[in-house]
């Protein structure tokens, strides 16, 4: 077992390609092949957060996608934002997402607070 730090993207791909046999036939926990794939796995997630980080949906976006998931109309989310024609304002950027229609959305349609604050 060579278990070292991933610093380059050559060494990303080497790590991926050591242990991508593994993924369809997970090793036995508490083994050495199966401590050497929990350590790679761990080390390659390091590495693709630092290089290929995924940054969370802006408001606009979260609530469309929760919308897709759950076949929502605007008509549907009006209860948590005030009316349909400001559903419509809000999914064109016209208006801003509040403090109280974010708390009304994440109740009721669980939409991740993080995705609804935009940080």
């Amino acid at each position: 077992m060579n278990i070292k730090p991933i610093r380059t993207e050559l060494e990303y791909k080497t790590a991926l390609q050591s242990i991508s046999a593994m993924f369809d036939n997970a090793p036995e926990v508490n083994t050495p092949q199966g401590d050497f794939f929990e350590v790679m796995c761990l080390l390659i997630e390091d590495y693709e957060k630092k290089h290929f980080p995924i940054e969370p949906p802006n408001p606009v976006e979260a609530i469309k996608f929760r919308m897709q998931q759950q076949g929502l109309t605007p008509k549907d989310l009006a209860t948590a934002i005030g009316s349909e024609h400001r559903v419509l304002e809000i999914l064109s950027y016209k208006r801003k997402v509040t403090l109280p229609m974010i708390r009304k959305l994440h109740k009721q349609f669980g939409i991740p607070l993080r995705s609804l604050v935009g940080v």
